[in-house]
């Protein structure tokens, strides 16, 4: 006979497999198809970026140290609310070990699960937490480099202030995963239909907010190839001023 309890057993994997896999093909299409990426064009983006406010650094000094302030900004501002929301789950757990679980779940409503509930979202704002602290850690230390004045033709430096500014996009992009994942975890405390239900819809919607479309890869490629150009000839024309 089927047992409420062995809902848990069935749709709580199912769910988690089904968001792991697409996370799976997400990092094998960032290694091998990355202009098929939102993360992917945006961090070649920013590489771009980069070197265009290193070509006069006193001239572009302000906007580029802007920028970067506003990204700080929404950094600490997620990793504030991570750290709160991890206190306040703490106060919860610790407070709920009397209470009894509400009659309209449906499934395992065992103690034990209830605190594996908990500790799994806490892990997830723990992780969004110390993601979005080396993302300030990052652009920190970019708002610094980036206003070094180095040489038109020192092609290294620029590549490294862009190296260092990816990092802090990956941190963030990792940070905000850990948030999307902490979704079906919470809706799990209503029984494991939502959250199998959560991690379906969570899956299509990420789909569509990693992915690019055609027009997209035309439009980012064709501004590659110019500003790549561009910046060959200024390289050239700075070696030969030399």
């Amino acid at each position: 006979m089927w047992k409420e309890e062995s809902l848990d057993l069935v749709l709580v994997p199912a769910g988690l497999a089904v968001m792991v896999a697409y996370h799976v093909w997400l990092g094998y299409t960032i290694i091998h198809r990355p202009k098929f990426t939102a993360v992917s064009l945006n961090a070649e983006t920013r590489r771009l970026w980069v070197f265009c406010m290193m070509e006069d650094p006193i001239k572009n000094g302000v906007l580029a140290v802007q920028t970067i302030r506003n990204n700080i900004m929404a950094s600490t501002l997620l990793a504030t609310a991570a750290i709160t929301l991890c206190s306040i789950i703490g106060v919860v757990v610790s407070n709920s070990s009397a209470s009894e679980a509400s009659p309209i779940i449906y499934g395992n409503k065992s103690p034990l699960l209830a605190t594996i509930k908990n500790f799994s979202i806490l892990i997830c704002f723990l992780m969004a937490f110390l993601c979005n602290v080396q993302t300030i850690r990052y652009y920190a230390h970019v708002s610094f480099l980036v206003t070094v004045p180095v040489s038109r033709g020192k092609k290294e430096h620029c590549e490294y202030v862009a190296r260092n500014l990816n990092r802090a996009l990956y941190f963030w992009f990792l940070g905000l995963r850990a948030f999307y994942f902490s979704f079906p975890l919470f809706l799990w405390n209503f029984g494991p239909i939502p959250m199998f239900v959560c991690c379906c819809m969570m899956s299509s919607i990420l789909y569509f907010l990693d992915t690019t479309t055609s027009f997209t890869r035309r439009q980012h490629s064709q501004s590659f190839r110019d500003a790549a150009e561009s910046m060959d000839g200024e390289i050239e024309s700075a070696v030969y001023a030399v």
